[in-house]
């Protein structure tokens, strides 16, 4: 058990980008993304890891980092909801999270586009079923998550690679 006041150096790379800083043994990753590097994107719903609006991917794994502190994530490889657009253009994804309205309130969002960027990664092709299933770790207390799922549809499958560019990894093009 580390003392409290106890600090690690840690390096990730977030959105290309590499950080180095010093950070307590006990913060969280998601305070570390928010607080320390200032990218708000990332959501604290719950701090308990039940609702999903703090999800990033990170070394190609969706995660929710409200579940691990920041030193546990030294020399990773970390996806934020601001690395989604590309020079300031929204990607495929957050593009039909609009047109289909697949946000309200907009707080569950980030953990959305997380979780439906690392399903399309993994499946370019899923049924409705897949996706509720991709997305079941997100709750969204507005929306019924009826165009949650028509977003993440349309992307998908049907409207081929010209739409999943930009969502699907490179290792899977």
């Amino acid at each position: 058990m580390t003392e409290q006041g106890t600090t690690h150096v840690i390096e990730v790379t977030i959105n290309g980008r590499l950080y180095s800083r010093t950070v307590e043994a006990r913060q969280l990753l998601v305070h570390f993304l928010r607080d320390t590097l200032d990218l708000t994107g990332t959501h604290i719903g719950c701090d308990t890891g039940s609702c999903g609006a703090c999800s990033i991917i990170l070394n190609g794994k969706l995660v929710k980092s409200c579940m691990m502190l920041a030193p546990q994530a030294d020399g990773a490889v970390i996806e934020t909801v601001e690395g989604l657009a590309n020079d300031g253009e929204l990607n495929p994804l957050q593009e039909s999270f609009s047109r289909n309205h697949g946000l309200q309130c907009g707080y569950c969002t980030p953990g959305m586009l997380m979780a439906g960027t690392y399903l399309l990664r993994e499946n370019p092709n899923p049924t409705e079923e897949e996706i509720r299933r991709g997305i079941k770790g997100n709750i969204c207390r507005c929306t019924g998550y009826v165009n949650i799922v028509r977003s993440i549809m349309d992307v998908a499958g049907g409207h081929g690679a010209e739409q999943a560019d930009g969502i699907v990894g490179e290792e899977q093009r």
